[in-house]
């Protein structure tokens, strides 16, 4: 391995003393970020809101500091429906109340993958890999499926958010120490006794997990009123006898009908062919995570048929780039980190991919878009950041980043052709763990 000279350090001191970019570029940084710093407006003319087709909406919500974006974008989609049935201008689900049982999940998930790999070496890949990754808020739509199909929803107001569910790192920094724990303490039990005393060690943690939960959380409500004012003025009141059945009730099978479409670009994964992920998910015995990988163009053909019949779309990309939070854009155009640095955020999708420079990491819905003809040429997104910046909690992305930085989908498997719909019912092809696919939106 070649060192760093001290003559290279010195002669590339002079050459960058010399460029009066880099004086006037280090001077304009030291009062603001390197952000504002490269901000242009040179292609800013098509950032604004106004949209061919936008599905109206209600007021943006806020996950505030927790990962949940998943949960939110998936609570967007749920309560549109119900609230369009049920002609209520605002509503919320408990984005709580499904993180609660998917916290749990997750960790008895966690366990008995540790239980399925319990006599693996400690730095076997895929148990390091586990280990590594934990518990957190994250998530994907199909684990949003299986909690919402075991555990039902309820509205917010009958299970609201606690400090603790809003902001959630001590909680994940406890579980994951202790299922940490539990693995080492597993481990040792069955080289000693074999499988059944690491099955009460199981159910020992599971309970003091839940118990944590309780209370952080609270106690999940059982039976409660379900209490509207209509657009009419109309209010109406019901007495639901669980979450499960207000489930069944109001939202049906509804979920069931949609799935997650990918855009993949890389060498391991052809276009219209299934994928899963191995030891991905979070309710055991639920649907696995899947996903259809198709070209760019098809998903986004398939996104704008969706909007066109007035439904939202909860899909998932990488916000690290190109964002400007205040102004609720993210495109490739507003910044421009080339001309200053010599640096930039732009590579091929299928090696940032394979290379880990890039993978799905938040979720969102979309809620509008702009046309040229049949090619969208922005999109309006319905964000659960607040709404204290973009425009009321909503965000435009530009196409160029959208092509780039977007690679999931949701969408109803009734715009899906024939050839797509007979891949989706192939058996998925496995990934490995750590595959960029099985990355959880946050």
């Amino acid at each position: 391995m070649e060192e760093i000279s001290f003559k290279f350090l010195e002669k590339e001191l002079e050459n960058y003393k010399e460029d009066k970019t880099q004086v006037v570029f280090r001077h304009a940084l030291v009062r603001q970020s390197l952000l504002d710093a490269v901000a242009s407006a040179d292609e800013a003319a098509d950032i604004d809101f106004n949209f061919d087709i936008e599905v109206k909406t209600m007021k943006a919500t806020n996950q505030k500091s927790s990962g949940r974006c998943w949960i939110f974008a998936g609570s967007n989609v749920i309560r549109e429906k119900i609230a369009k049935e049920l002609n209520i201008p605002n509503f919320e689900i408990s984005q709580s109340y499904l993180a609660f049982y998917d916290k749990l999940e997750k960790c008895n998930y966690f366990m008995e993958s540790v239980i399925e790999l319990i006599e693996k070496d400690y730095d076997d890949r895929t148990l390091a890999f586990l280990l590594s990754s934990g518990v957190g808020d994250g998530g994907q739509w199909d684990m949003l499926v299986n909690v919402v199909n075991k555990y039902g929803i309820c509205p917010k107001n009958v299970y609201n958010e606690t400090f603790n569910s809003s902001s959630s790192a001590q909680l994940n920094h406890l579980l994951n120490f202790n299922l940490r724990k539990f693995t080492s303490e597993a481990k040792a039990a069955y080289a000693k006794k074999g499988m059944n005393p690491v099955k009460r060690l199981r159910d020992q943690y599971l309970k003091k997990f839940y118990n944590l939960l309780i209370s952080l959380y609270g106690i999940p409500p059982k039976e409660f009123n379900f209490e509207y004012t209509d657009k009419d003025g109309n209010c109406h009141r019901t007495r639901v006898a669980s979450p499960l059945e207000f489930k069944e009730k109001y939202l049906g099978n509804y979920l069931d009908a949609f799935v997650s479409v990918i855009n993949a670009p890389t060498a391991d994964k052809p276009f219209n062919k299934t994928f899963t992920v191995k030891y991905l998910g979070n309710v055991c015995g639920g649907k696995p995570v899947t996903h259809l990988n198709l070209k760019m163009k098809r998903m986004k053909d398939l996104i704008v048929n969706q909007l066109k019949d007035n439904e939202i779309v909860w899909f998932g990309s990488d916000v690290a780039f190109f964002g400007d939070r205040k102004g609720g854009i993210w495109s490739d155009t507003v910044y421009d980190f080339q001309t200053p640095t010599g640096l930039n955020y732009l590579m091929n999708k299928g090696e940032s991919l394979d290379y880990r420079a890039s993978a799905m990491n938040h979720a969102m819905c979309i809620t509008g878009v702009s046309l040229r003809g049949k090619t969208p040429t922005k999109w309006k997104i319905e964000n659960s950041w607040g709404t204290e910046n973009g425009k009321d909690g909503y965000y435009i992305m530009s196409a160029s980043w959208f092509d780039q930085f977007v690679y999931q989908a949701v969408v109803n498997k009734k715009y899906l052709t024939e050839d797509e719909l007979a891949a989706l019912n192939e058996d998925p092809i496995e990934l490995k763990p750590w595959d960029p696919m099985g990355s959880l939106a946050k």
